[in-house]
């Protein structure tokens, strides 16, 4: 059980590496990676790649923008075989309402609890 914490701490630390590195030593955007990284995990995830690494690194895979991406092309491919084409447009929706919706919901009660202040 350790060596699944571990597991998970290395990979996800190696995406945030990567990500690190992209922005040190490139012109790109914070944006614009962020955007890679959904689309690497649509990309991965439809090719079937994602999903023994999502098994094996755990929270470490699922966990990063990546693994968004992976829960998008999964949940659509998941819709596809049960609804046809329709799928394409409702399983990125249904694969991602719960934790879209938790963002949501705790982000509107932290900020109802807490007040902002500016830095200066």
């Amino acid at each position: 059980m350790i060596m699944d914490y571990v597991w998970a701490f290395v990979f996800g630390g190696l995406l945030c590496v990567i990500a690190q590195i992209l922005i040190d030593k490139t012109k790109l955007t914070p944006a614009r990676i962020l955007v890679g990284y959904v689309v690497a995990g649509v990309i991965l995830g439809a090719v079937g790649i994602y999903r023994p690494f999502a098994e094996f690194a755990g929270a470490g895979a699922t966990t990063p923008l990546t693994g968004f991406g992976y829960l998008i092309s999964k949940g659509i491919a998941e819709d596809v075989d049960k609804n046809g084409l329709l799928g394409i447009f409702t399983g990125a929706l249904r694969a991602a309402a719960g934790g879209t919706a938790a963002a949501l919901i705790f982000g509107y009660v932290v900020a109802m609890l807490f007040r902002s202040k500016s830095k200066g």
